[in-house]
């Protein structure tokens, strides 16, 4: 079957834009207002490490979903709904992907046409 989603990696990533927005928030005002001082945790999981480890997911979810249709294929395995399940759970989670990919080309795109 399908691995189980991690849902703790996905709190503690939430948790950690949670609080770098917090620490972000007195950005504009002068050096003695900030609440930045003080460095992120190094026990807290990188945005960089927590994107490659939902592109990993996302490619054995894809894996596990070609070696079901393979077997039913060559005649392993009999049950087709199961097959077509894995199916289209790898391509949720690779539609899911591309419009993460999407969202953050436009942001990246939008930051990089603001005017300075």
């Amino acid at each position: 079957m399908l691995p189980a989603v991690d849902t703790s990696a996905i709190l503690k990533l939430r948790q950690q834009i949670l609080a770098r927005n917090d620490g972000l928030q007195g950005f504009g005002q002068p050096q003695g207002l900030r609440g930045i001082g003080a460095p992120a945790a190094p026990e807290q999981p990188q945005f960089g490490s927590a994107l490659s480890e939902a592109l990993r997911s996302v490619s054995s979810i894809q894996d596990q979903a070609s070696a079901a249709t393979n077997s039913y294929e060559t005649g392993q395995t009999h049950d087709l709904a199961s097959v077509m399940i894995a199916r289209q759970k790898a391509a949720i989670a690779f539609e899911a992907t591309l419009q993460a990919r999407n969202r953050l080309v436009a942001a990246y795109k939008d930051v990089m046409n603001m005017p300075l």
